[in-house]
């Protein structure tokens, strides 16, 4: 009985240690995203409360959908826990058709800019390159 406590107890620390090393990367992620994000509120765009995060293997990605609105421009930026990791940004239609739009890469960042002329569902994602592997972190701007 002890023996089963003693195991009981020594998973619950191992788990709770992995999961604070997991959040200690999506706060870092997230620092790194709104850093990114800060740059566009200089020209007027405002920062939306929420984010998306998640970790992504070498070559992998995620999509995430969004309601656009017709008239408004957008900035989806992303950062990650590790500098030398590369993710980029691109923006889909309803039908998974990649959309023109502005795009940026640095360090740890990338980000997508777009201006819908329809109002509706559209799909942001975010994949990590070959060599990259890491906790990302999701944020968008509007104006």
């Amino acid at each position: 009985m002890t023996l089963r406590i003693l195991c009981s107890v020594l998973a619950a620390v191992a788990l709770a240690s992995a999961r604070a090393d997991e959040a200690d990367k999506e706060v870092k992620a997230r620092k790194v995203a709104l850093d990114l994000a800060g740059a566009f509120s200089n020209d007027g765009f405002k920062i939306r409360d929420g984010h998306w995060s998640g970790e992504l293997n070498q070559g992998g990605h995620a999509v995430v959908a969004v309601n656009l609105y017709a008239g408004n421009q957008y900035w989806f930026s992303v950062g990650t826990d590790d500098q030398a990791a590369r993710f980029s940004v691109q923006l889909h239609d309803e039908h998974g058709k990649l959309l023109a739009g502005e795009e940026y890469q640095g360090d740890a960042t990338a980000a997508a800019g777009f201006s819908p002329t329809i109002s509706g569902q559209y799909f942001v994602s975010v994949a990590a390159s070959d060599a990259a592997t890491g906790t990302y972190c999701l944020v968008y701007s509007y104006q």
